[in-house]
């Protein structure tokens, strides 16, 4: 049985690689709009992976730092902050991508194109009094 958060990631980035990128609903809800983000822990150093929705503005891929609303910001957030050059698992294509936070003007129309395609996103604005970044992942 999958009880913990790791054990769910785990679980979900098994059936990603071995399913071309695809994840059944049963597994990840979103399974077509799920990409998983490589860093580099920002106090560890060691390469930690993780499923994360996201949508596309161009070429670039869009992650939010949601963490559900919680009041503080996930720590995949903190590690690409510091080290911002990660690998990105999107279908069958893994590539090298530089993460970047995007200005407060650019944040607000990325972070309103993601709830328009997934409106429990506005439900974590809610439940946070902190601003959920909004971070780009371009091809290196």
């Amino acid at each position: 049985m999958v009880t913990s958060p790791n054990d769910r990631n785990r679980a979900v980035i098994d059936a990603f690689r071995a399913n071309g990128g695809k994840v059944d609903s049963s597994v990840f809800p979103i399974g077509d709009h799920l990409v998983l983000v490589t860093t580099t822990g920002a106090k560890s150093g060691k390469a930690h992976t993780t499923p994360l929705v996201y949508h596309r503005d161009g070429d670039r891929i869009v992650i939010i730092a949601s963490k559900g609303g919680a009041p503080e910001n996930p720590s995949w957030y903190h590690n690409l902050v510091k080290n911002p050059a990660v690998t990105v698992e999107v279908g069958t294509e893994k590539y090298q991508a530089k993460a970047t936070v995007v200005d407060p003007q650019e944040r607000d129309r990325l972070y309103a194109a993601q709830v328009a395609l997934f409106p429990n996103f506005a439900d974590y604005e809610k439940k946070t009094t902190r601003k959920i970044p909004v971070v780009v992942l371009d091809r290196a």
